[in-house]
Formats: structure tokens, sequence, C-alpha cells
């Protein structure tokens, strides 16, 4: 066993042998067998056989392998099941080794970089190289087994907001990219930070990353929603908020602010995380990034400017890191220049392309306005959302601008000012509209009129 597990050169012509006896056997082992694998003497030959037997879905006779690379190899014969497993059970070995030893040896120049992120995600996919052994699910078997298990682990986690909970079936799961989209000023970050606030209290170990704001102004506008004091206070008030933060403290989640730099990718934020929860042996639950639009995709090779891309592949990275980590993961997005006059906004208003809506489990927009903000009212859009109906649905938040907290509207408050709001703006938009007034009509000069009147009242407010 000892010659066996040392994969010298009689060992390896044996595996090749094992190859090229069994179509169906290299067909279950094609997926995680490489040349570099092998000694030089077998790489051509194993090149060879993956590349004839994907571009024509056979492998090529042991005539085409000897003409080609040289090598006189035989079938093994009289080969049973049982010898079969154990080349399946050796190779499958033998494979996971070689990716290590590949991943050990490539993780050289990263540590000395202390990328200890990159390292991480070679190593994880070198020990997971193996044969399929997961076949999914029987459909048919066991269906409430099925259904308890959903219910059990993948539940939804409240955000917080009742109304917002009930359009996604509880709230956010974990393992999901959900994506707050506002223009510039709309409150995105606002949205993140409350997230924060709600989740680090009901007991949620919470992550806020900040790639455009310092942690002390960060953590001075999460004062004021805690605290309950107006941000301008805040200062006045240090002893009293200092006893206040540190008592809505205990009993809650940890809550932790850094600002990373603007350009980061997917794999600074798994170095970050990895390092504090060895440090701090805390595991982190819910991950807030702010914002997704000033991240890098881990390929250099995606240019900065090709924002569908660039976007595409942050989008599909930050996904698989909150799948990898099973956390819930929550960013946000610029709207393009073409939601400004919108009231109601759809995929062609995301900044950058539909390529973060395509990867997203839910988009949220956030539609507000001075007179909105200044009068206490949110209301968020359903834009996208992958496992409920809530598409197209909207939601009205009450927001107080003196202490920046964003919560329900109580049952008996009404939205007055949200659509007195809307219709305004539809009206300006219908006013927008009109002809020139080298075109204008007497009959529509006053209409014209009243567009500029509603715009001024809009800025007014």
């Amino acid at each position: 066993m000892s010659d066996i597990k040392e994969y010298g050169e009689d060992i390896q012509e044996l595996f090749l042998r094992f190859l090229v006896t069994d179509p169906d056997v290299f067909v279950r082992v094609n997926n995680i067998v490489e040349p570099y694998m092998f000694n030089r003497k077998y790489r051509d030959a194993v090149e060879f056989l993956k590349d004839h037997a994907n571009k024509y879905a056979s492998i090529p006779t042991l005539e085409q392998l000897e003409a080609v690379n040289g090598l006189d190899l035989k079938p093994v014969e009289d080969a049973h099941d049982s010898h079969m497993s154990w080349f399946m059970d050796e190779f499958e070995t033998f494979c996971r080794h070689k990716a290590l030893e590949k991943a050990i040896l490539d993780s050289t120049d990263l540590l000395e970089n202390k990328d200890y992120g990159s390292v991480e995600a070679l190593i994880k996919e070198a020990t997971g190289v193996g044969l399929v052994s997961d076949f999914g699910l029987d459909y048919y078997e066991n269906p409430k087994e099925r259904l308890q298990w959903i219910k059990d682990q993948a539940g939804a986690i409240s955000t917080g907001w009742k109304n917002f909970d009930q359009k996604l079936y509880g709230g956010l799961n974990r393992g999901e990219l959900t994506v707050f989209a506002g223009g510039s000023g709309a409150g995105k970050s606002l949205f993140l930070q409350n997230l924060g606030v709600n989740w680090s209290q009901a007991g949620l170990n919470t992550v806020y990353l900040s790639l455009e704001l310092s942690e002390q102004l960060s953590s001075m506008r999460i004062d004021a929603m805690v605290s309950e004091y107006a941000t301008r206070d805040v200062m006045k008030n240090m002893d009293d908020v200092d006893l206040k933060v540190r008592m809505k403290g205990k009993g809650a989640g940890k809550f932790r602010i850094k600002q990373m730099s603007n350009g980061v990718n997917a794999n600074d934020i798994r170095s970050f995380l990895r390092e504090y929860e060895i440090q701090t042996g805390i595991k982190v639950d819910a991950l807030l990034v702010d914002y997704l639009d000033l991240m890098m995709p881990i390929s250099g090779k995606v240019s900065p400017s090709d924002l569908f891309i660039k976007d595409k592949y942050v989008s599909e990275e930050l996904r698989n890191l909150a799948v990898e980590l099973n956390v819930l993961l929550v960013t946000a997005s610029q709207l393009n220049r073409g939601a400004v006059e919108e009231i109601e906004f759809d995929h062609s208003h995301i900044a950058g392309g539909i390529s973060k809506i395509q990867t997203a489990d839910n988009v949220v927009g956030i539609f507000t306005s001075n007179a909105m903000r200044e009068r206490g009212r949110y209301q968020i859009q359903f834009m996208k959302t992958r496992s409920s109906s809530g598409v197209g649905s909207k939601v009205d938040l009450k927001f107080n601008p003196e202490t920046l907290r964003i919560e329900d509207l109580e049952e008996d408050e009404e939205t007055y000012d949200t659509i007195n709001t809307i219709t305004m703006t539809e009206t300006l938009k219908r006013s927008s509209a009109i002809r020139s007034d080298e075109d204008a009509t007497d009959d529509n000069v006053d209409i014209v009129q009243q567009g500029l009147e509603l715009r001024n009242l809009l800025k007014k407010k």
C-alpha cells in the first residue's frame, strides 16, 4: 500500500491503463483529472485523452495514443467490478492529493503577500476534488421531511421591518444576495446602517463594511439611531450617548464597523472576515457591504470601464461568498440618471446594466424626495424577489430625519406625504412632456406654467 500512496511511475501507468480500458470509467473521472497530476512522461497523453473525449465524445484508441504520444499502453485484462471499484477509490485520492500539492505550491507568493483569503480558497478547492457523490434529493420520497427541513434550517430572518418581511415571506435568507438600489443621496447607506442596528439588536453578529464613509462617521450616524438623540445633539450629550449605547449593547449581537478601501474584492472581504473570526472567535451572521459599485472583481483582467462585466463578476462573487459563509448579505447599488424623474423603478434603472439584477436574489428600490424625507417617509419598491411573489409591491416606511432611524409605520399613520409627492411628480412628468414653447398653443401655455410651478414647489420642499 505504501508504494501505491507514493504514486510512482508504475502506479501512474496503471491508472492510465484503467482510463483507456473502459470509456465509462473515463467519463466518470474526466472532471477531476488534470495533466499536471501526472509525471511529465504521461502529461501529454492525459491531455490528449481529455481533449479527444471533450471534442469527439469518445476516448482515443490505443493505436492513436501510441502514434501521437509514443505510449504503448495495454488495457487492463479481466477487470472485474471489484477492480474498477479499487481504481475509482485510489484514483480519486490520487487526484485530490495532487491538487492539494499544487495548491500548496501556488500559495507561496500569496502567503508572502498575506493574501490568506486566496490561500484558503485554493486549499478548499483542492480538498473538494472528488467524484460526484451527491445525487440531489428524491422528489417523491418524504415531502414532509423535506418541507420541515426548509422550515427549520432555511427560515427567513426578520429585517426588523414587519411590512418589508411580509413581502418576502418572513424576511431575508442566509446565502442570498440582497441589493438596495437608490440614486445619489437616496439613503442607501442609511438603509444598510439601520439593518445593522436591527440585526445586532436581534442578537445577530453583524459586520458593516463601508467603502466610502469613515468608521467614525458611520458610527456617529448609528449613535443617533441607537441613542435616539438627533445627530446634531450626539456630541453635546456624549456621556448619555455612551450610557445608552452600552446598555443597548447588552444582550445584543456583536456589531463591527470597518472601513475598507475603494476597489476591494470578495477575496479581501473573505480574508478580513476569516481573520476576524479567528482573532475574536465570533461567527459572523450578517454582512453589510456599502456598496457593490465600489468593488472590483477578483480577476484583474476585467476592465473597470466595462461596468456590465465588472458588476456581473462582483455580484456573482459576493453571492458565492454569502453561500460559502452562510450569512445574510446585503449591499447597495446606484440607480442611473434615467431613474431621477421616475416614480416606479425597473431593471433599466440599475446603473451598470442588468447583470446585478440577474445575480441578486432580491433587489429593492429606494424612492424618496426632499419633501418625503423632511416629513418622515421612505418608499421601497420590490424590483426582484427570487423566493416570493413580492415583485412590484411597494412598502412605506417611517423615517426620523433627526435620529436617522427607519422604522415601520404605525397602523394609524397615514401615507399622505408619499401619496401627495407621487401625485405631484406624476403631474410634473405629464407637464414636462408637453411640446416646447414654440409649438405650444394658447391652451397649453397654462399647463406648462403649472408644470413649472410644481417643479419649483418640489424644490422648495
